[in-house]
């Protein structure tokens, strides 16, 4: 369940009717398609829906067979739609088969050839019709992706194809996610607030509350039950940390409390965790949730500390960009870099995954808490929050770098200018929490946000 972001791809050509001749769009299509399917094909958990034997000749042109492409796309789930041009395109049918369906859409046409020697009629026209049906789509007030017009071999296609599948993923992720809140934030904690009614009103995202009681209960019967996913987490905890530090009792209840999570997760759909840390298993469990939490990050369902929704919500945005491919994790700003003005201290206490540990350390879990430093590399950096129900997901790049030690879990981080990234976090709407990842995927979520209406793309101004 966790970790899963399967995307349905429909895939509808279109030509324009009137002209060219049929024979050059027919030509056309074929090779256009033949390489569209390939870079699909090589993009993991994709299905990819077709209207081949549906229309004639496999094209999107006449707007009568719209309702049964639609009818189609929607019996199988479709998340996005991608139009490729084969000649000029139908701007009327693409704008009428995408406002219906109400997914991301993806335009591209391939570049045309050579006009013919002797001056006849131009076989295809693609570029000018993709003009004219981003206008349409524009009209239907449709967002929708773009990629520029380019050859069938172009090497950067490939990429910005499975760059829209991965901002298809952000989408579908957002919309009508289910964050379970674990009892209530600290008391003096005042940046974790949300309004949960906007959330729902706005953009689908339910939170569910779920009771310390109802947790406890659930890490009560995995502990009496000690069942083979136990003594896999179990397993897999001791075999991949130094965990010296930790009595028997407290290993056997950090595993139940991530087997807890798992379980709710399971049980009530949810694509994130949002958890109280600070009273509720110190006082009823005798450990920190700590490593807990960044253990059962690890595994897909992102668990965020001191109640932080808007945390948790960015955490499982990175997970959907990364499609499998990243580990997210949820960190303090905390202090700038002693000897580098543009570093900062990415920070916690102890929950991050401990797969992200920097290469030839092994991880150490003392006193519940992860004790170890990260791995560096490129960074992707973004928080989702709100002032007065004004959305913003902020999202820039950075890079980890080298810095003094220190304990917890920690990373340095290096921005282009952090006097800028500091200025925009603190006057808002954001706090000292924010969501990392490793790798590149700030594009991506800037094109997603254009999909979460209510949402506004931000990062830090560059003039500054």
């Amino acid at each position: 369940m966790f970790g899963d972001y399967k995307i349905v791809l429909g895939v509808a050509p279109t030509r324009r009717d009137v002209f060219p001749p049929r024979e050059f769009a027919l030509k056309t299509k074929a090779a256009a398609m033949k390489r569209v399917y390939e870079i699909l094909g090589d993009i993991p958990d994709l299905e990819v829906v077709t209207i081949e034997d549906l229309v004639p000749d496999g094209l999107l042109m006449d707007i009568a067979d719209i309702p049964k492409i639609v009818d189609r796309f929607q019996s199988c789930h479709v998340d996005a739609l991608f139009v490729p041009h084969v000649n000029f395109g139908q701007e009327e049918a693409v704008a009428k088969l995408a406002k219906a369906l109400n997914k991301p859409v993806l335009l591209w046409g391939p570049r045309d050839e050579v006009p013919p020697e002797d001056f006849s009629t131009r076989q295809s026209d693609t570029q000018c019709g993709l003009f004219v049906s981003g206008k349409a789509l524009k009209r239907h007030k449709i967002p929708f992706t773009y990629i520029e017009n380019c050859w069938l071999d172009d090497p950067s296609l490939p990429g910005q194809i499975e760059d829209f599948i991965r901002t298809v993923s952000v989408v579908k992720k957002f919309r009508g996610m289910r964050i379970g809140q674990v009892s209530v934030r600290p008391r003096q904690f005042l940046s974790t607030r949300i309004n949960e009614n906007q959330l729902l009103e706005k953009f689908q995202v339910d939170v569910v509350a779920l009771t310390a009681a109802e947790v406890l209960d659930e890490i009560e019967a995995v502990l009496k039950e000690k069942d083979e996913e136990f003594n896999k987490v179990r397993k897999d905890i001791c075999d991949n940390t130094d965990h010296t530090g930790n009595r028997e009792e407290e290993l056997d209840n950090i595993t139940a409390l991530e087997c807890a999570y798992l379980r709710l997760g399971r049980k009530y759909n949810l694509d994130a965790i949002a958890a109280d840390c600070w009273s509720t298993y110190p006082k009823h469990l005798g450990i920190v949730p700590c490593f807990a939490n960044g253990d059962t990050t690890e595994k897909g369902l992102p668990v965020a500390c001191e109640c932080d929704v808007h945390g948790a919500l960015t955490t499982a945005l990175l997970f959907a960009a990364a499609r499998g491919e990243g580990t997210a994790f949820l960190a303090d700003l905390t202090i700038r870099h002693p000897f580098n003005d543009n570093g900062e201290l990415l920070w916690h206490c102890g929950p991050f995954p401990k797969s992200l540990a920097k290469d030839g350390v092994t991880p150490k879990l003392v006193e519940c808490q992860g004790r170890y430093e990260l791995k560096g590399g490129p960074l992707t950096v973004a928080r989702f929050d709100d002032d007065e129900g004004n959305y913003q997901l902020f999202i820039d790049n950075a890079k980890g770098v080298d810095g003094p030690p220190t304990g917890g879990n920690y990373l340095w981080m290096e921005t282009d200018n952090w006097p800028a990234w500091e200025r925009k976090l603190v006057c808002g709407p954001y706090i000292h929490h924010i969501g990392v990842i490793h790798g590149d995927y700030a594009r991506i979520l800037r094109e997603a946000v254009k999909y979460m209406n209510g949402v506004m793309p931000d990062r830090a101004s560059r003039e500054d």
